[in-house]
């Protein structure tokens, strides 16, 4: 849960800041097998039945901090298998990213119906007559629920005057905007693979803490400790994610204190998104196809690329801001490696491609950058602030929210044709990017520029992120404003463009 400090918050913190202090040290990481009990002292379990059940979960953790797959649990492996081979300064990974520890699964139950004890056993029992099944009846005065009848459609609860149905349904599954979590035969989640895009919804909204993505943590601190040239990529969501005492003044010194050569904002790359895109659309809406959807958000391009197959041509061809901020960072410092920082799981993916794995060499969170953080002991109340950063324009900084691409690119197109109306619609969360593509396959969107966001509230709400979406939309809202520049028109890497795609 963004925004509140819980416990599976804690022990996710800890499990970073434990890994980025270990790679920091050096030396022989079959430490690792110590962390447990580091992280989760004494004989009785602080947040489950067993303690040793604890320690079990956070090891599978501190393996998957470290970019090492999930053992099997029926088969003996110590949590150091495989260390020594992950310990390198490239990029380390094996396919899921999303992982379910299924020992800490709670094993909730799919969507049900329940009566609760606020029904009154009403005259009317509007319950029963709406359900199409029969499967509500009314039992010494009470409303009761077959649940072999019950095809869980909701209807009951909609009528009742009490609200007394609720709906009980995994929170995971609840969150998964591509219906990839069932069950297994032990009632535990899975994940369907063939579906998932990765948002990373699924492990924020496990309050169980049972769901976790592997990290590069431990890749990126093997970088900086081999002397290479390593860059810092922030997305404009950064600001107000590492508390109040980090300004953006404060980036550039606190990122070097980690081990960064330099600091780029990857809002400079949002600019330049935004240019191609808006130059996409004039070209290309309603002359060539029907309507444009933008292409920022990993998860949700592949989304609809999986689900709308034909609608493949008309989602944007522009690169990415963090692929074309990497390529700008690599034109200046061929040698160097770039750490695209930010809000996204997806990003971990995207940077996966063959297509831009040259560019983009690692992808950390805004969380385990934290970790990071907490591992250095580095305290910003004591970090002097140097000059912003004022590379990037309003508007580039905008992307961070739910329709500030959209905002962006229709303030360019206005640019450059005043006279030119540009339709647009935004969906945030990928259910109701689902809805908006079902309008545009009615024909109800010709003619429109369709912004998508996984996330609800974009990507504010990653699921790497620290801060609440609505103290990040304020935060970023107020740094907007700070831009010396409004359009990303104005961008001064504009003529840079072209050279980016060479």
């Amino acid at each position: 849960m963004r925004g509140i400090y819980s416990s599976v918050t804690d022990i996710r913190r800890k499990v970073f800041t434990e890994v980025a202090r270990m790679a920091y040290e050096g030396g022989d990481y079959h430490r690792i097998e110590k962390l447990p009990y580091k992280i989760l002292p004494g004989e009785v379990g602080k947040y489950r039945d067993s303690i040793f059940l604890e320690r079990a979960i956070v090891g599978e953790r501190l393996r998957l901090a470290c970019g090492l797959p999930l053992r099997p649990v029926d088969q003996h492996a110590p949590l150091t298998d495989g260390i020594e081979e992950c310990a390198i300064p490239e990029k380390y990974y094996e396919p899921p990213l999303i992982n379910i520890i299924k020992f800490a699964c709670n094993a909730c139950p799919e969507k049900s119906y329940h009566v609760t004890n606020m029904c009154q056993g009403c005259l009317e029992h509007p319950c029963v007559e709406i359900c199409p099944k029969k499967a509500v009846s009314i039992v010494h005065g009470k409303s009761v629920i077959d649940q072999d009848k019950c095809i869980k459609c909701g209807q009951c609860a909609n009528v009742c005057p009490y609200g007394a149905i609720n709906k009980m349904e995994r929170p995971c599954a609840k969150a998964c905007g591509m219906d990839a979590i069932s069950s297994d035969e032990q009632g535990h989640a899975t994940i369907d693979y063939d579906k998932c895009v990765s948002c990373g919804m699924c492990l924020v909204n496990c309050p169980f803490g049972a769901i976790a993505d592997k990290s590069q943590i431990f890749q990126v601190i093997q970088a900086i400790n081999s002397g290479e040239r390593v860059i810092a990529a922030v997305a404009p969501a950064f600001i107000g994610q590492f508390g109040p005492e980090m300004t953006a003044a404060k980036l550039k010194p606190a990122m070097k204190l980690l081990g960064f050569d330099d600091v780029a904002e990857v809002a400079v790359g949002a600019d330049l998104c935004t240019i191609e895109e808006a130059k996409d659309f004039m070209r290309e809406v309603p002359e060539k196809q029907p309507f444009m959807a933008t292409s920022c958000c990993p998860a949700w391009s592949v989304m609809a690329k999986k689900l709308f197959p034909d609608f493949a041509p008309y989602i944007s061809m522009a690169l990415t801001p963090m692929v074309l901020t990497a390529r700008l960072l690599k034109k200046e410092n061929p040698d160097c490696k770039i750490v695209f920082i930010g809000p996204c799981a997806a990003k971990k993916l995207e940077a996966s491609r063959r297509s831009v794995r040259s560019d983009v060499d690692f992808v950390l969170t805004f969380e385990e950058v934290m970790g990071m953080f907490s591992a250095r002991a580095i305290q910003f109340s004591e970090i002097a602030e140097e000059e912003e950063p004022t590379e990037a324009t309003a508007d580039g900084r905008g992307f961070a929210v739910s329709g500030g691409v959209a905002n962006a690119v229709v303030n360019a197109i206005k640019r450059l044709d005043p006279d030119r109306e540009v339709k647009v619609m935004a969906a945030q969360g990928l259910q109701d990017c689902k809805k908006m593509l079902m309008m545009a396959k009615a024909g109800k969107l010709d003619g429109y520029l369709l912004e998508g966001m996984a996330c609800p509230g974009g990507c504010v709400a990653g699921a790497g992120t620290v801060l609440s979406p609505v103290k990040t939309t304020a935060a970023v809202n107020k740094y907007k404003a700070t831009a010396p520049q409004k359009c990303a028109l104005d961008s001064k890497y504009e003529i840079s463009l072209n050279l980016l795609h060479e």
